[in-house]
């Protein structure tokens, strides 16, 4: 007889409950929904949760619950508008010591979830929301990382008392030293091997020295500009209120961030791809500022302009920057009535400020915003000019412009005001991009692909429409074909599609068009294995078999075949993923994980199936296929 022994139909049948458990959620779609979370300091507490609740009541937006999660609160809605109007109304009146995120929320019952049964998450084609490709421009992050050494040698010759001619960098990025004689080259070499061991040194003629960053410390850092890119864009995505956003490396200078449910793509856009931080300068009273505008700058300064196009002559020296600053807040004064941003620093800025302003009294302090951009280089046409690799020509420019350069009147501490700046939402912004941090270097946008709301809707409907079509002429057909057994199969082909949904919930991976469409083309295969063993039994039929010896030998001969025909295409499923990227490695997860459902859906559970049914009977004359 066939038969499985008990354990093992018992262990199938749980194996098939248990997805059909996890795979339940989906069905319940999601809630739209808030999250907030504490931010800068700030905690969610019973007080937070019970002014979240104030502030709906008051604004008559109804809701259907408010939970505390591990990172904050959540509060679910009906209706994405009433989400919608939610999150500004909660956004505006917690401040900016809370992030406020639109989210869905599971609509599962709570029995799923405290199984851990959760649905996929929807991908960017299926959700809605945009999707943007940027670019990070290498150049400028070691041109920047030459700047850095640039001006760490220069105090480094000046503490050990070397004297030089000239140090400057070179268009070619060549650090170049000029020295009097070849005692001093020669002591500057020596110090240079010892403290600055990122850059390669050769000695020229008429005692100079030129430096070049070594190979090993131009990867480093460009490693490094990438990675810190990435922990920006993180923090300045989450300052928006995006929630699940994919922010993630491709190849070496590209990162891929999409931004699921966004609606203002233009301020997603310009927050993204600015390299914005703050300097703060000394202004010189010293000298004149008509003589420095036309006759140059004396050494140790710098002529800046103000926002109204006027300049102001500053000390070179930088007091302290953006990296020192711990949070930033946007407000409106309320005796002027402009906008305000307030900064506090951290401990070694606040030691700073508080040393400089207590030993200048009187002196004005100017607030120096700091922009780097990246555009590609048109010519008068309007069409970008390519290089002789090819390659669209990009150019960097560097905006440095002053903001306000007020009095000081007292000594500060760790926190001020910045005044001098244009509207509110600039104020916003800016305070928002201290927040996060600058970038390491500048991005630029080479592709950005947006997806309606609707149409993520549409591609869901199409998507589940064209897998249950795939399915109902998939058992239609074995059904007419192979009669009983097609119908078994038919059966198993359903476990299989359930056991799928279920590995890639618990896997929480994201599900897109190219997943759907590794789903719709799994259902497909797997029906080919069922079909091998089908017509292996009928095949021993026609040789006179018994039914029983022609079920176990159909199922046993045709396991080799199934087995080296599924490995070949999900090593080029792994090919895929190894190889590909975003869409690409979605469809190849899918395809992996659904040739071994499908391989353990035909062999294991079409045999219990046909077991169940055929497997008892010591004597069967004839079976359905």
């Amino acid at each position: 007889m066939n038969q499985y022994p008990w354990w093992k139909n018992a262990l199938i049948g749980l194996v098939v409950v248990l997805g059909l458990i996890y795979a339940l959620p989906n069905l319940y779609g999601d809630n739209p929904a808030v999250d907030i979370q504490a931010a800068h300091g700030a905690l969610v507490n019973r007080a937070t949760v019970a002014k979240i609740r104030g502030l709906l009541a008051a604004a008559r937006l109804p809701y259907k619950r408010i939970n505390r999660t591990a990172k904050g609160v959540q509060v679910r809605f009906r209706r994405a508008g009433v989400q919608m109007r939610a999150r500004d109304l909660i956004g505006q009146k917690l401040g900016p010591g809370f992030h406020t995120a639109l989210a869905l929320a599971p609509a599962a019952p709570s029995w799923l979830r405290a199984l851990g049964a959760r649905p996929m998450y929807l991908g960017l084609d299926l959700r809605g929301g945009v999707h943007f490709l940027l670019r990070v421009d290498m150049h400028a992050a070691l041109h920047k990382a030459l700047v850095e050494d640039l001006r760490g040698l220069r105090r480094a010759l000046r503490h050990h008392h070397i004297r030089y001619r000239e140090a400057r960098l070179s268009k070619a990025g060549v650090v170049e030293l000029r020295f009097r004689n070849a005692a001093q080259a020669h002591e500057a070499r020596r110090l240079m091997a010892q403290q600055f061991t990122d850059l390669a040194v050769t000695s020229g003629p008429h005692h100079a020295l030129r430096a070049v960053m070594t190979p090993a410390a131009m990867a480093a850092r460009q490693h490094y500009a990438l990675e810190q890119n990435l922990t920006a864009l993180r923090r300045r995505v989450n300052e928006l209120g995006v929630a699940a956003p994919v922010i993630q490396q491709e190849g070496r200078s590209r990162i891929i961030v999409e931004l699921p449910g966004v609606e203002d793509i233009a301020r997603a856009k310009e927050i993204l791809g600015r390299t914005a931080t703050l300097e703060i300068h000394m202004v010189d009273s010293k000298n004149s500022l008509a003589s420095a505008v036309s006759s140059g700058a004396p050494p140790g300064t710098r002529i800046y302009y103000d926002r109204h196009g006027q300049p102001i002559l500053l000390y070179d020296r930088v007091l302290y920057s953006g990296d020192d600053i711990t949070n930033a807040s946007a407000s409106v004064d309320p005796q002027s009535g402009q906008p305000v941003v307030n900064i506090t620093l951290n401990g070694r800025g606040a030691a700073i400020n508080a040393r400089v302003t207590r030993h200048n009294v009187g002196q004005r302090m100017a607030v120096v915003y700091v922009e780097v951009q990246s555009h590609l280089k048109r010519n008068d046409q309007g069409i970008p000019i390519r290089g002789p690799n090819g390659r669209r020509v990009r150019v960097t420019n560097k905006i440095e412009r002053v903001i306000t350069a007020p009095v000081i009147r007292e000594a500060l501490g760790g926190s001020f005001q910045i005044s001098g700046i244009g509207s509110v939402r600039q104020a916003r912004n800016l305070a928002l991009l201290l927040r996060a941090g600058a970038l390491a270097a500048p991005v630029s946008i080479i592709a950005e692909r947006t997806v309606g709301p609707s149409l993520g809707a549409a591609n869901i409907t199409r998507g589940f429409y064209a897998t249950l079509i795939g399915f109902l002429a998939i058992a239609v057909f074995m059904a007419v074909y192979y009669r009983a057994f097609g119908v078994l199969a038919a059966i198993a082909l359903a476990s299989n599609v359930v056991l799928l949904v279920a590995v890639l919930s618990v896997l929480q991976a994201t599900l897109t068009l190219p997943g759907i469409a590794g789903i719709a083309l799994t259902v497909g295969m797997a029906i080919d294995a069922n079909v091998l063993i089908f017509e292996r039994i009928r095949e021993e039929l026609r040789n006179k078999n018994s039914p029983q010896a022609a079920i176990a030998t159909g199922f046993d001969k045709a396991m080799g075949t199934i087995v080296d025909s599924n490995m070949t295409t999900f090593i080029a499923g792994l090919a895929l993923f190894w190889l590909g990227s975003g869409s690409v490695r979605g469809f190849a997860i899918t395809l992996c994980l659904g040739i071994l459902t499908s391989l353990f859906s035909a062999i294991l559970v079409t045999r219990a199936l046909v077991n169940a049914v055929y497997g008892r009977r010591r004597r069967l004359a004839h079976v359905g296929i």
